[in-house]
């Protein structure tokens, strides 16, 4: 890869965390339940470019969070787990990026489907595999009086989890459709 395009990766990197983290400042509609708008474009971003791209991305995002203020704190190790390692993750969905782009170039979308729902799946659930250790160890002071830490952080994380990987796969599958050649690396 020349310089220039390297240059070029680095700039579309930050452009799509920038992108993740406005989607991320849309109010919320339904609290901690809502999905992470941010996730779909640094899920087809790491599907396109790949995983050290798409993981550097997720570190952006989660460092944004920062400079905007947008960090809710209890501990270092909170703020560690939940900012730095669990929007970091999102970039896994790179891990299939090779076979995703593979099958795209050979014009089948059932098999570039699963790769990048495959994709979507590893991201997402071990972004929100931090966020329900995080509850557990962290907020579960905010359960309600006599539930299990566990069983609120599931409720808590895997709604927006849930939420989260169903309108990615939505909308990714809208976008390879309809306009594949967006995704293409």
């Amino acid at each position: 890869m020349s310089k220039k395009q390297s240059s070029t990766i680095l700039v579309e990197t930050a452009i799509v965390a920038s992108f993740a983290m406005s989607l991320s400042l849309l109010p919320d509609l339904a609290g901690w339940f809502t999905p992470s708008l941010g996730a779909i474009p640094l899920v087809a971003f790491s599907l396109k470019r790949g995983l050290r791209y798409g993981l550097l991305a997720g570190l952006i995002w989660g460092l944004l969070h920062f400079i905007l203020g947008r960090v809710y704190y209890l501990s270092f190790y909170q703020v560690l787990i939940e900012y730095l390692l669990a929007f970091t993750c999102m970039g896994l969905a790179g891990l299939t990026s090779h076979k995703f782009q593979d099958t795209l170039k050979k014009g089948s979308l059932l098999t570039s489907s699963f790769w990048a729902i495959l994709g979507i799946t590893i991201a997402v659930l071990i972004r929100y595999f931090w966020h329900f250790l995080a509850g557990v160890i962290f907020w579960s002071d905010y359960a309600p009086k006599g539930m299990s830490p566990y069983l609120y952080s599931f409720m808590v994380n895997g709604s927006a989890c849930g939420l989260t990987f169903i309108l990615c796969v939505i909308i990714f599958l809208a976008i390879l459709k309809f306009q594949s050649k967006l995704l293409k690396n």
